[in-house]
């Protein structure tokens, strides 16, 4: 129990008021606040306020009532270049599709990346995924003409270079035609 004087600044605990002790009893403490209005408190409802950094009951009381506003929930709106960028990329790189090519001639590798592309484009087709961006490289061009040639065999496809910022000049972009 801590011992308050004439003068001491105190809080009341379960209130938001702060003042000067003005007069001491027994079992009662008067405390007058800012405006000069008497308050009277059992010692053991107000606790003396120290030097150095404080926060008032009213502080903590008001930035409570700000955090339990409820907020506006906000929705990620996405910029337009992203409305319009793909929804699946398939990395063609033979690095991305097995652990090790050691042993693996030259026509194995390119048939592992046609069929993985066939593959993919085919279940974009199923998914109703409208635009699939195939990463293949700039190499000597060999994947991208048989990509062009697979991507040509599909009537309900479109197909072009990716975008170049992004991608360079090796990526094609598939448009998947949705009400063929």
């Amino acid at each position: 129990m801590e011992d308050f004087a004439v003068g001491d600044v105190v809080e009341a605990l379960d209130d938001t008021i702060r003042g000067v002790v003005v007069h001491i009893a027994v079992n009662e403490i008067t405390i007058e606040d800012k405006d000069g209005f008497p308050f009277s408190y059992a010692p053991n409802e107000l606790v003396k306020v120290s030097g150095g950094i404080t926060v008032s009951n009213d502080e903590v009381t008001q930035v409570k009532m700000e955090k339990e506003l409820p907020g506006k929930p906000t929705r990620k709106v996405p910029k337009p270049k992203e409305r319009n960028a793909p929804k699946m990329e398939v990395d063609l790189h033979i690095n991305q599709l097995v652990r090790s090519s050691k042993g693996m001639t030259n026509h194995e590798i390119l048939n592992l990346q046609l069929d993985t592309a066939k593959h993919q484009l085919e279940f974009a087709i199923r998914q109703r995924i409208q635009k699939v961006v195939f990463i293949h490289g700039v190499g000597e061009g060999v994947l991208r003409e048989e990509l062009n040639y697979l991507f040509g065999r599909y009537g309900n496809v479109k197909y072009y270079d990716a975008d170049y910022k992004k991608y360079g000049l090796g990526a094609t972009e598939v448009f998947i035609l949705q009400n063929y």
